[in-house]
């Protein structure tokens, strides 16, 4: 391993400089992404079968202990994000703040924190809708499920709530499309006129699922609509499986940078729709982080300055353990990716119309560069395996799980 790492890095560095290089070493040192709670546990079996891997968690301390073992494995993922009803309800209908403070002990014996927490809406009550029900009495619930896991994200997370809702419809005709929305307004703006003003509340949007024929909160333009109107502390959270075929997600990122909206990333992969699959590190991921590198989103020195970056996947078949390893091994390699681009040769190249050779500049790092030295390189300066997914494989604590968790 030492000398792929050495014989890589030289290449590298002859094409692309040892400056930048050293630059995309210590942008992976930096880089931070939280993991999903619910991605360790019972949800998820994919969406026509009852398949759950062998060993999946069975409560939220034993979520913890596999979250704990990723974040050894990868020194990146010390924070762990939450959804309220998964794993801060003893009954699956109401969240405890009590429940929340002995979770966040439980964090904090394993070296983790609570990251962000998200209201649990696309439960029992919301098949007509969660915050665009027409009975209020509906619409309360959620809204004071919201404003609990608020509480719960200011006092043991790291103060950000994120939210999505499943409300749509099937057929033209079922819903009232714009009182749909209007009343989905208004319920946000109760939420965030009782929210301390510490929380940062991102607004999640989806093209479709569970409706088919309208979503209240179907694409960026309208949670950016609806975050503008709601105040400072809302934005968008971007999904990578919630936009239709063919949608260009990196110049959706470059928008909302440049209208310095407050944002945050589900990290994931889809091939159909929203199959919630590990990240792998192709050509979209990398032009993204283009976009969120030079928009600088990513890798400040100030983390306060990045957006908020989050895995969300869970998928049927496989070890999900080794599957959110897979997921940030290649958010560290785009990232590096990214980082070796000359922009000041890409610019000059855009300002002279020259299109092939600026795109060839582009994928000269975000295609063609094998950056894995990079990334083994900057884990080993921090004691880390250099592979994470191979140390997971001989580490044994798979046939161990399995074991214990019959």
């Amino acid at each position: 391993m030492d000398n792929r790492i050495k014989n890589g890095l030289q290449c590298l560095e002859d094409e692309f400089g040892k400056d930048r290089v050293v630059q995309a070493v210590q942008a992976v040192k930096r880089f931070e992404v939280e993991i999903p709670s619910w991605v360790f546990g019972k949800f998820g079996g994919g969406r026509f079968g009852g398949y759950l891997p062998p060993g999946c968690a069975r409560t939220i301390q034993e979520k913890l202990d596999d979250a704990a073992f990723v974040h050894k494995l990868t020194g990146a993922t010390r924070s762990v994000a939450m959804h309220m009803l998964w794993d801060f309800s003893s009954d699956g209908e109401t969240g405890s703040p009590e429940t929340a403070e002995k979770v966040a002990f439980q964090c904090r014996d394993r070296n983790l924190s609570i990251g962000s927490v998200s209201p649990t809406y696309f439960l029992n009550g919301s098949h007509r809708g969660s915050l665009s029900a027409t009975e209020q009495k509906t619409r309360m619930r959620f809204i004071e499920q919201a404003l609990i896991a608020g509480q719960i994200a200011d006092q043991f997370g790291n103060g950000l709530l994120t939210l999505w809702l499943p409300d749509g419809s099937l057929y033209p005709g079922q819903a009232a499309l714009g009182r749909a929305f209007e009343t989905s307004k208004k319920s946000l703006e109760e939420i965030c006129s009782k929210l301390d003003r510490r929380i940062t509340l991102l607004l999640e949007y989806k093209v479709f699922e569970p409706g088919t024929y309208s979503t209240v909160i179907p694409d960026w333009g309208t949670a950016y609509l609806l975050a503008k109107h709601l105040g400072e502390n809302v934005g968008v959270l971007v999904d990578l499986g919630h936009h239709p075929h063919g949608t260009n997600i990196e110049q959706i990122v470059a928008r909302l940078i440049r209208e310095k909206m407050k944002c945050g990333f589900h990290f994931n992969a889809r091939y159909a729709a929203d199959d919630d699959h590990a990240v792998e590190p192709n050509p979209e991921m990398a032009r993204i982080f283009y976009e969120l590198v030079t928009g600088r989103v990513a890798n400040n020195e100030n983390p306060d300055k990045n957006w908020a970056y989050m895995i969300d996947q869970c998928s049927g078949r496989e070890d999900r353990i080794q599957a959110v390893l897979h997921s940030v091994d290649s958010l560290q390699l785009s990232l590096a990716k990214a980082i070796l681009v000359d922009q000041e040769v890409l610019r000059r190249l855009q300002d002279a119309d020259e299109i092939i050779l600026a795109n060839r500049c582009l994928n000269d790092a975000l295609i063609l560069a094998d950056v894995r030295p990079i990334v083994w390189l900057a884990r080993v300066e921090r004691n880390l395996p250099p592979d994470p997914v191979a140390a997971y494989c001989e580490s044994g604590y798979r046939v161990k799980i399995e074991a214990e968790r019959v």
